[in-house]
């Protein structure tokens, strides 16, 4: 049979415009996140920041947390909160709005203004102000314009903005109105889109379209305060409350946001701690049940009520390429941790950082973490390997600065894990580094030493002699106390225990390591909320001292020039077979820790930067720095 050339012709094109279509959507399909979000009440913090993800719950800031947009040249008050980011029905243009407000200037108001932003780009945006008494003379009574979003209305064709508003001291009520076609202002009079039964205030709305139905959440005020919806099948009308509230929390929460998982069919509802300084993540399948995720989550940044859109991995790299892409390696960890502790494991050839979780008021987390790495720049969260709740019968709380040791016995390898709970010592045994750890059941260390009067029994840290084998224990805040274990290592030989506190500099955190015939002493000097926090070490000839104290002992101290603070409570890494060491330590929150008072001892990260000896064998001092270390080959 001859072919047809027209047959031939119809399978080429067909074929071209299939691939065509798969390329396409290919590239338009989302695989990140963008979150954009306000970072407090100060002046320069009451601007738009951008955060990328690439799961959804792990976020690093762009443009090293600063402004991606300058608020002076978008708003009339000069700031900026509240961003809602949408992303249009093209599927190419964005919409951004944002309350026009300055609270470091003008107090909580009035403030009558939005800010209306657009994008194709995600880079370059167009901005106007849309000043509600100024455009509708009926609303010149207003006194608060917050918190607005945007949602493409399928039936009207048209988006539509909504917001909460106040007149005078009534409640604030939630409104609706639509943009014009060039997103530079609103064509309709505000209407009141949802109608509380309680005639109380509602703030913060946020709408999600589910399974036909249009899921309006809001935080109430007035009579009893959190997080609730109300759903109705219209958009623009008939919204039903629902009781109960949604909030997986005791704290108060503002600013909630409802985004889609890119994979699965999970949702995530977020809120903003407003007291305490961070955000809350819960999911569901069904936006009627929600499960606290935090600790699945991490972010290098501290936000304020904003919102996450899912983009591309187009987007994600034009993004990335305007404001992140820096070389910079500190910090190590993504998220708030603290007190780290490193090892090399010799069963897996991978290291690993066991630290606090940090960013819990008062320092009242109740797990512990690990991270392994290859290279110490690339960290991989292990997840949660012991969580005093769950795993712990003799302490519930304060979970902090653990220390590890592993042993190989008959050819099976054993990681013993100190801890503190409760102002105790305990220990917890695994057969991998990454857990899971079994506690021992009991504390290890519950009172201070003989003779000593203050201090609390806490920071412990584990060392082995490499001349003689033995494991010894260190620990104390106020004081510093060393012991023997026995063999068992999870047992100290109380004969052997021996206060070596080396001065009055001497604050907690002792980290213990061998170089060249010496035992190398380090402590962390003040308090862990002072900028002042720092490093200072010791030399001695036998694991128990005595400690001489070098004249020039500093080791690690805060660099303002580079917005540094808070460097203290150490460990040191020797690569195995080389006289090469880092010093891993956490430092404040950074760029935002020196503004938040004694809150930032607890918002604090982790940090690795080279740790070099003089030819005599004392420590050079270690310059804290934003580029952190190369990583290993």
């Amino acid at each position: 049979m001859k072919k047809s050339k027209y047959i031939t012709r119809h399978f080429y094109l067909t074929a071209m415009l299939c691939i065509g279509l798969v390329l396409s959507t290919s590239a338009q399909k989302k695989t990140a996140y963008l979150f954009t979000y306000f970072t407090g009440n100060g002046k320069s913090e009451e601007a738009i920041h951008f955060a990328v993800s690439s799961d959804g719950y792990h976020y690093q800031a762009l443009n090293h947390d600063a402004p991606v947009l300058n608020s002076r040249t978008i708003s009339s008050t000069g700031g900026v909160r509240d961003p809602h980011i949408l992303r249009g029905a093209d599927n190419k243009t964005c919409f951004m709005v944002a309350t026009d407000m300055q609270v470091a200037k003008n107090g909580w108001g009035p403030n009558t203004a939005m800010v209306l932003l657009r994008s194709t780009d995600l880079v370059n945006w167009s901005s106007v102000v849309v000043d509600i008494p100024t455009v509708f003379k009926e609303f010149a009574g207003v006194n608060r314009v917050w918190a607005p979003q945007t949602i493409y209305d399928e039936k009207e064709k048209k988006y539509m903005l909504y917001w909460s508003m106040r007149f005078g001291n009534n409640a604030d009520i939630i409104y609706y109105a639509y943009a014009n076609k060039y997103f530079t202002g609103l064509e309709s009079e505000p209407r009141q889109l949802f109608f509380s039964p309680t005639q109380s205030s509602c703030i913060d709305a946020d709408i999600i379209l589910k399974d036909g139905k249009y899921n309006l959440f809001f935080k109430t005020e007035g009579l009893g305060n959190g997080i609730k919806k109300a759903v109705s099948t219209q958009l623009t009308r008939g919204y039903i409350q629902q009781e109960k509230y949604l909030q997986q929390t005791s704290e108060p929460v503002e600013g909630s946001g409802v985004f889609k998982l890119n994979e699965g069919t999970d949702y995530i509802l977020m809120y903003d701690l407003y007291t305490k300084g961070r955000y809350q993540f819960t999911r569901s399948s069904d936006l009627e049940n929600f499960k606290v995720i935090d600790q699945e989550v991490t972010m290098d940044f501290h936000p304020r009520h904003g919102t996450v859109l899912p983009i591309t991995a187009k987007e994600l790299g034009r993004l990335k390429a305007k404001w992140g892409g820096t070389d910079d390696h500190n910090p190590v960890l993504k998220g708030e941790y603290a007190d780290p502790e490193i090892l090399y494991s010799q069963k897996t050839g991978k290291y690993y950082i066991y630290p606090t979780s940090d960013g819990f008021t008062g320092w009242s987390g109740t797990y512990f973490k690990t991270f392994s790495s290859t290279d110490l720049i690339n960290w991989k969260d292990e997840g949660v390997i012991l969580d005093l709740p769950r795993d712990v019968s003799w302490a519930k709380r304060n979970a902090w600065a653990p220390t590890i040791a592993e042993k190989k016995k008959d050819g099976l390898f054993t990681y013993y894990y100190y801890f503190c709970a409760a102002q105790q010592i305990g220990v917890a045994t695994a057969n991998d580094p990454a857990g899971p750890f079994k506690d021992s059941g009991k504390p290890l260390i519950t009172k201070r030493p003989p003779g000593v009067k203050g201090g609390q029994q806490i920071d412990p840290d584990v060392f082995t002699d490499p001349k003689t084998g033995e494991s010894y224990l260190f620990w104390g805040n106020g004081y510093l106390a060393g012991a023997k274990l026995n063999q068992d290592m999870i047992s100290v030989d109380t004969n052997s225990i021996k206060v070596l506190t080396p001065n009055q500099t001497f604050r907690e955190g002792t980290e213990v390591f061998y170089r060249k015939g010496k035992y190398y002493f380090m402590w962390s000097d003040d308090d862990t909320r002072s900028e002042n926090y720092k490093v200072r070490y010791g030399i001695a000839d036998a694991p128990l001292g005595p400690i001489t104290v070098p004249e020039n002992n500093l080791v690690l101290a805060k660099d303002p020039d580079n917005a540094i603070y808070g460097t203290g409570h150490n460990a040191v890494l020797q690569i195995p077979g080389k006289d090469e060491w880092y010093i891993v330590y956490h430092r404040f929150n950074r760029p935002k820790g020196i503004t938040m008072g004694d809150a930032a001892g607890y918002h604090r990260e982790v940090c690795i930067d080279k740790l070099e000896f003089n030819p005599d064998g004392s420590i050079k001092q270690v310059t804290p720095t934003v580029r952190g270390i190369k990583g290993l080959k």
